[in-house]
């Protein structure tokens, strides 16, 4: 039989993606101390793998497919050897991914990107800050930080940090200061070339692409369903955004009608109240598992 080798990043992502991928209808359970999780699909292989490395196992086709974000990607210099297959944001507490920024002192003499000449920085993201720098004429120490990169700022040993963030909050929490975004990135499902040729891998892998996209698009709307009077019908379909129009039927035997629709998640607070005022009963809202 068939299998498709997938990876699945280890360490912070990894229960968001176990998560994501329990609701597109995969189940996979990590054992302790084993980097091989179970799935329910036989058709699948999974390994846990940094983010970090991701892309090298998928280029050189160690795995099929994985998932990473496009900062390790560049990093590891595999833009041309992967196939980028979807975007896939799905962190908790941030719908725009991250970005890496350029992080100084409070009280730093450094203002630009153009004040780092004859400096010292360290990042995780060793390759592609030398490049960003080089790419500009500047000269600048670039060195590997193997963690607590936000400290070295902090104690001296460094003059500035690119460190990767989603809000901002820990960065100024330790006294440090934005200077400039440097590389924005979220996860993205990345493919082996080979794979990608394979007709069975191919298939495999758009499947769960779909899958994964879709429930990444049901995070973001509810149903809604109702009962509303028929005389009222008309302006109660008005406030409705939805997918394509809200389906509407006859309640047995009643001049009522029953109204089903899908809107944004966002707009539901405001929405419901507009919908009671206008005769809407009966309100209900539910989450949906996907959206294709």
């Amino acid at each position: 039989m068939s299998c498709l080798k997938l990876g699945l990043p280890k360490g912070s992502l990894e229960q968001s993606t176990t998560e994501l991928f329990a609701q597109a209808g995969w189940n996979i359970v990590s054992r302790t101390r084993n980097y091989f999780p179970v799935v329910d699909d036989v058709e699948l292989q999974c390994t846990l793998v940094r983010s970090q490395e991701m892309a090298l196992y998928v280029a050189n086709g160690t795995l099929d497919l994985g998932l990473t974000g496009l900062d390790w990607i560049i990093e590891q210099e595999c833009q041309d050897r992967v196939i980028e297959v979807c975007d896939l944001v799905y962190s908790k507490s941030s719908n725009q991914g991250c970005r890496w920024v350029l992080v100084v002192p409070q009280q730093s003499s450094i203002q630009s990107i153009n004040d780092l000449n004859g400096k010292k920085i360290a990042t995780e993201l060793v390759n592609f800050t030398r490049n960003y720098l080089s790419q500009r004429g500047i000269h600048a120490e670039v060195e590997f930080s193997w963690g607590a990169t936000e400290a070295k700022v902090v104690e001296g040993l460094v003059d500035a940090a690119v460190e990767i963030t989603e809000t901002g909050s820990t960065i100024r929490a330790h006294g440090l200061r934005i200077v400039c975004d440097l590389l924005q990135t979220h996860t993205r499902l990345i493919a082996n070339p080979q794979a990608w040729l394979d007709p069975w891998k191919k298939e495999k892998i758009d499947q769960i692409a779909l899958l994964l996209r879709a429930s990444l698009d049901a995070r973001h709307k509810v149903a809604l369903k109702m009962n509303v009077p028929a005389d009222r019908i008309d302006p109660i379909v008005a406030l409705l955004p939805s997918l394509r129009a809200p389906t509407v039927s006859h309640l047995y035997k009643t001049d009522w009608l029953a109204v089903e629709t899908v809107v944004d998640r966002a707009l539901v607070r405001d929405l419901l109240p507009r919908l009671q005022q206008a005769g809407a009963q009966g309100i209900l809202e539910y989450d949906l598992q996907k959206v294709i």
